[in-house]
């Protein structure tokens, strides 16, 4: 068996069609249901219709020396494609490794890849379902899949075997709904977060007041999400990750997640917005399988603080810096840090 990796997934390219067609075959004619697969006509429809498959949702590929090693469509439920998904959700289908590529963690790389994207449309959960024979239904237990026994009797009597149906919670509350930023969105955050740190901390310098308020260079390098009302479309916050396998500053290490600059609204302060968001961050940190959420804030900043101790942030205090702002006066930074269960 080859050592554990988790490889880069990304989006499929038009002319791995092809290939991708190739390798669900290889991948699911070396499986428990190959039999039972052969010939049955929505199943080849699905697996041959790649662009429609993309067009309704994003197939996502891992790709090592110019071949294709693993790949997974992540649907909205208007595809006819979907079987599970309902208004809001997204369905992960045909996951599938190369035979000679299992046992290196490219499966589970998908799966976590396809919740992300899922994450990002701000879709209430992520649903699937496979077969009883299939030992993937261990791995999607272990990355904290529901399985929805009530729902596992709908696919019986397909034609190939008994399922099992898998949920994934992406959102804590239905009146908000937390998802990435859009690009005509960029100068309403930009004015929101802005005046989220301009109005409660009057210690901020000119220069960090810029950086704060630049979300359309945030946006193009890290992810900037946003916490919006499911009722009226009002944007009530934000904050910003870093893109896979990347930090946004100096206070992570190698297999944590940091966060930077969260804000709310001063219209939408009493709500829980805060809390909303970083529950989001250690969603997508736990997806992404982080060790930990870390972040740093300031002294003055006793509100923000507040919060994370509220929601058992522990105290780094070996990990606290000094900067010298453009007064010249010294401001400590104090890091904060969330543990995670890999």
């Amino acid at each position: 068996m080859n050592a554990a990796v988790t490889p880069r997934v990304r989006p499929i390219r038009a002319a791995e069609y092809p290939a991708e067609v190739a390798l669900l075959d290889a991948a699911y004619g070396a499986g428990p249901y190959a039999a039972e697969l052969a010939g049955d006509p929505e199943w080849e429809r699905s697996v041959s219709d790649v662009a429609g498959r993309d067009a309704d949702g994003r197939v996502i590929v891992v790709e090592e020396a110019g071949r294709l090693l693993g790949a997974a469509s992540v649907l909205r439920p208007e595809s006819s494609h979907a079987k599970l998904a309902s208004a809001g959700e997204a369905e992960l289908r045909l996951v599938a490794v190369a035979p000679e590529a299992q046992g290196r963690g490219i499966g589970e790389s998908l799966v976590r890849a396809g919740l992300e994207v899922a994450l990002g449309w701000g879709r209430s959960a992520m649903r699937l379902d496979t077969g009883v024979r299939n030992p993937a239904q261990r791995l999607y237990a272990r990355l904290g899949f529901d399985h929805t026994v009530d729902l596992d009797a709908r696919l019986a009597g397909t034609g190939y075997g008994d399922s099992l149906t898998f949920k994934y919670a992406l959102q804590d509350r239905s009146d908000v709904r937390v998802r990435l930023i859009r690009d005509e969105e960029i100068p309403a955050v930009s004015d929101l977060v802005l005046a989220a740190y301009r109005d409660d901390y009057s210690h901020l310098a000119a220069d960090y007041l810029a950086d704060i308020a630049d979300v359309a260079a945030r946006a193009a390098t890290h992810l900037v999400w946003v916490a919006e009302d499911t009722a009226t479309g009002d944007l009530l916050g934000t904050v910003t990750t870093p893109r896979y396998r990347e930090q946004l500053t100096t206070v992570s290490v190698p297999g944590e997640m940091d966060i930077r600059l969260l804000g709310v609204s001063q219209a939408a302060r009493g709500r829980g917005i805060g809390a909303l968001l970083m529950q989001h961050t250690l969603r997508l940190a736990r997806i992404r399988g982080a060790s930990r959420l870390v972040l740093e804030t300031s002294q003055m900043m006793e509100a923000a603080w507040r919060l994370y101790e509220r929601l058992e942030f522990a105290r780094l205090g070996e990990r606290d810096r000094t900067i010298t702002l453009a007064s010249g006066d010294d401001l400590r930074l104090m890091t904060y840090g969330f543990a995670l269960t890999a």
